[in-house]
């Protein structure tokens, strides 16, 4: 705690002798009330523009609240906005889920926003302004489902590169802002039931583990045991033997972790929340603080096709399955804010905190190998997440042309993965064997059974600071300068353990349940071992440190002409290294250094000549950086995607070049059409591919690809007024519509060459093909709102329709000419209805949620003419949900 103070104290002094920052608010934040429960008349209006942070942005987006003050029209770069009205208008739980209503953007897996084809590596996720660490072993960018909807009051997403921002910016820059204060005090409670068709009431799995299990928080049982602990501290290798391994395997599995239950009625979601916020006039200042705290329990059953093939027809599967999966989500967040004015100036402290894990029971059936011979596994898994961020801002205006601010961030991710327990049992089938129909584990001695445990944890912190100055140069100009400071220091660990028993091992002991066949006893009695299967390489330390300095200059000319041009000098220096664990090193392990420096030019020019409308030009070069663990040559099984990943040492930085065009027609009040073209070019973009017979997925610099495509976006109210009735008095239709088509290619030549870390080939055309496109982008993704609400109370009921067309999610075997592995999304319709009630003095929100109405499921899968492959295919259930929310 110490060094975290002396950090953060450090990062304020260096900032405040730089002259004090420029940190950009928009136009005049919503009351909580606005903020968190917004009238339909309040999402209309221009008066309640959402309030948006953006650092180094002060005169592109601080606007006065008047009806004028669109953020999206009259900002300087190309930008989407997702108001606190529009947010819970979408009804969703999380941020995740309300950012797939923007125009080009698109969600991947748990929680990982894609924009414009662009995956999770090309955009740039923040906070208040300031980056965030990610908990995620294979990732270095947050996922947003961490964060839920109720704590934030808007979503910037910034399509166009400006040089304020982050030179890693491909697709774009996704801001999220927190609450803020009101201008009145009130206490709000609320809570929701839910459930889903293929989960709740239905048959499910779970283990015991703990008490406290249901919080989110273990009580102890799963604390390193003793033994494995000492030997831990101990720096020996189990290979040395000088281990009692017995010791140690004998505390690692029991009835707590090893034995799965069935549950044939699994219980109903739950979500509770409380908000309260008070502001306090203090003669020459204004103090505000506001708090909320949340809570939810959710289950979540998939009963999947996992299926694979080592050859390019698929004729042939090497693994056919059934799994079937529960996971009992739990996720604690808490906010506190307080922000403290006088004049002109104001100093905001932030502070966040969620804690979100997953308690996962698997059990799976299927046979692979071509033969005959059945393989039951069973998995139990507990992966606790967690993220901490305290910010700091302040702003000043010492004189009336200069704007200064300042900001100092510290976050913290953690993610704790304690005794994954994996085992297999074989059925042989086989008449002469006397046990041939009876499922036995033989303990991995050549007989068939397997059993594995693995411990892996994940500490990240990122340390940010920042200051921005903006002065007003002559009416119409402005120029902006700044400096960025961004430090990630993250270490990574995962021990992976087999038990063996020897070829002597008895018959009959092997159908013994888990818990039974790894009991002390047993294990010491038949001399069952443990070994470390992961000895080579099993923790490592990342770092990446950025200094950054920029400047940009804004103004008007021909009266007309509105730009921005700016650049960005940035430096980075990276290292990741496997950490030596052992006190008698092995073999030298692989270490990336990288220390590289950019030159970022950035410009947008907006031409506002045509009544209603403009049109924007924007160009810029940017960067992508690989993911911390995707250099490390580590092997790291992935339980989310049922895949093996190995990293590549000597991946490099990828370099953009980002060209748009956009024509904008703004014929009401909050109403608009526009349409957008863009192209990019990708010089060594990373990509991933398939290789072995472990089907393990690496990473590579593939040569070069492009990205092309179009938006189109409407945003139309229509007036029912006309009818007669005192219902239709007040209400209007809303209807919102997106379209995004985008293509991408790879672009491979024969003479091509990359570097994968110990291969033997060096040619591109082995690991990609020309031509293919890049994994996680979809063609087409369209977002259709149509909706019947009230614009002077709060009644809304929104039909939510989204459909995107397949993706690739990953490659197949290139040597063996085998086709990519695609997901389709295909059409999705959801349906949210919110009424406000005053019931004895209070005002109430009811909320009824429908989502997926048309059932479709999830299909990752490979084609080869009539042959598929389902990689991993399962249904998704309907989901309905019904809440109350009550303002004190």
């Amino acid at each position: 705690m110490d060094m975290i103070t002396r950090r953060l104290t450090s990062l304020l002094l260096l900032s405040t002798a730089l002259s004090m920052p420029t940190w950009a608010l928009a136009q005049t934040a919503p009351s909580a009330e606005e903020a968190g429960k917004p009238t339909a008349a309040a999402a209309q209006s221009d008066f309640q523009q959402p309030e948006v942070s953006i650092p180094g942005m002060v005169d592109a987006v601080v606007i006065t609240a008047n009806r004028s003050g669109n953020v999206v029209r009259t900002g300087s770069q190309v930008v989407s906005v997702l108001s606190a009205a529009e947010i819970a208008r979408t009804g969703e739980g999380n941020i995740a889920g309300a950012l797939t209503r923007v125009t080009g953007v698109t969600l991947v897996g748990n929680g990982y926003v894609y924009v414009r084809g662009l995956g999770d590596r090309y955009s740039l996720a923040l906070l208040n302004g300031s980056p965030l660490p990610s908990p995620e072993p294979l990732k270095r960018v947050v996922p947003l489902d961490l964060f839920p909807s109720r704590v934030i009051a808007s979503s910037l997403v910034q399509k166009s590169y400006s040089a304020n921002f982050p030179g890693e910016f491909g697709g774009g820059v996704i801001n999220l802002t927190t609450r803020s204060i009101p201008s009145e005090g009130f206490i709000s409670i609320g809570g929701s039931v839910s459930g889903d068709t293929e989960t709740t009431n239905q048959l499910g799995y779970d283990y015991y583990g703990s008490k406290s299990d249901w919080t989110g928080f273990d009580n102890g049982n799963r604390d390193t045991p003793s033994a494995l602990a000492a030997f831990f501290a101990s720096g020996e290798r189990i290979s040395s033997g000088k281990v009692n391994t017995a010791d140690i395997a004998s505390q690692l599995v029991n009835s707590r972790n090893g034995v799965v239950q069935k549950w044939n009625h699994l219980p109903a979601n739950y979500s509770m929340d409380i908000t309260a916020a008070k502001p306090f006039d203090l003669d020459s200042m204004d103090l505000g603080v506001i708090g909320t705290i949340g809570f939810s329990n959710r289950w979540s059953t998939r009963d999947a096709q996992i299926q694979s093939s080592l050859n390019a027809d698929l004729e042939d599967k090497e693994s056919d399955f059934r799994r079937v999966s529960t996971d009992n989500r739990m996720v604690l967040n808490g906010l506190f804010g307080a922000s403290l004015g006088f004049g002109e100036n104001k100093i905001r402290w932030t502070n966040l905190y969620v804690h979100d894990t997953i308690k996962n029971t698997r059990l799976a059936m299927g046979r692979r190998g071509g033969t005959n011979v059945d393989y039951m596994q069973q998995n139990t898994g507990w992966f606790e997440r967690q993220l901490v961020n305290t910010q700091l801002v302040g702003e000043f205006r010492p004189m009336d042309k200069l704007n200064v601010d300042v900001r100092a961030n510290y976050a913290n991710t953690q993610r704790k993965a304690p005794a994954e327990l994996s085992l297999e049992y074989v059925r042989t089938n086989a008449a002469a064997d006397p046990f041939g129909q009876y499922f036995v584990n033989r303990l991995n001695n050549g007989n068939g059974g397997d059993a594995r445990i693995s411990y892996s944890d994940l500490d990240e912190d990122l340390w940010s600071g920042g200051v921005d100055a903006t002065y007003k140069l002559v009416p119409g100009f402005a120029a902006t300068v700044g400096y960025a400071y961004v430090h990630t220091d993250r270490d990574s660990s995962r021990r992976d353990f087999q038990f063996q028993a020897s070829n002597t091992f008895p018959r009959g002991v092997d159908m013994l349940r888990p818990d039974l066949l790894l009991a002390p006893a047993i294990i010491k009695n038949f001399n069952i071992a443990l070994v470390d299967t992961n000895e080579g390489n099993p923790a490592f330390r990342a770092q990446l440190q950025n200094h950054a300095a920029y400047g940009k200059l804004n103004g008007t000319v021909f009266q007309d002409l509105d730009f921005d041009v700016g650049a960005r000098y940035e430096t980075a220096r990276l290292k990741v290294a496997p950490t030596e664990v052992f006190k008698t090193p092995g073999a030298s392990l692989a270490s990336t250094r990288q220390n590289e420096s950019y030159w970022l030019p950035s410009a947008t020019a907006t031409w506002r000549g045509i009544q209603d409308s403009q049109i924007r030009l924007s160009a810029s070069k940017t960067i992508a950086r690989p993911q911390f663990r995707e250099l490390i040559y580590q092997f790291y099984f992935d339980p989310d995607s049922n895949r093996m990943y190995r990293g590549n040492p000597l991946l490099t930085d990828s370099k953009l070049t980002n060209l748009e065009g956009r024509y904008e027609w703004y014929f009401a009040s909050d109403q608009r059409l526009t349409v957008a073209g863009f192209y990019k070019t990708i010089d060594r973009p990373i990509e991933s591919f398939v290789s072995g017979s472990d089907l393990s997925t690496s990473f590579a610099n593939a040569p070069k690809a492009k990205l092309y495509g179009a938006e189109l976006e409407v945003q139309k109210y229509f007036d029912l007024s006309d009818f007669k009735g005192d219902f239709w008095a007040s209400r209007r239709l809303v209807a919102i519509a997106n379209y995004t088509y985008s293509k991408s290619e790879l672009q491979v030549s024969a003479s091509d060459t990359v570097a994968v870390f110990a291969a033997t080939s060096t040619k591109a055309t082995d690991y990609f093909t020309d031509g293919a496109p890049l994994t996680g982008q979809s063609d087409h993704v369209v977002n259709l709102q149509f909706g019947l609400e009230d614009t002077e109370r709060l009644s809304q009921q929104t039909l939510l329709i989204n459909y995107a067309s397949k993706r690739v999610t990953s490659r197949g075997l290139v040597n063996s000419g085998q086709p990519d592995v695609e997901a389709y999304p295909g059409t999705r319709i959801d349906f949210v209805a919110r009424q406000g009630l005053e019931l004895w003095g209070r005002e109430v929100e009811l909320k009824f949620e429908a989502r997926n109405l048309t059932g479709v499921g999830y299909e990752e899968y490979q084609k080869a003419g009539k042959n598929r492959v389902d990689v991993n295919t399962y249904d998704v259930g309907r989901f309905f949900s019904i809440g109350a929310s009550a303002k004190f």
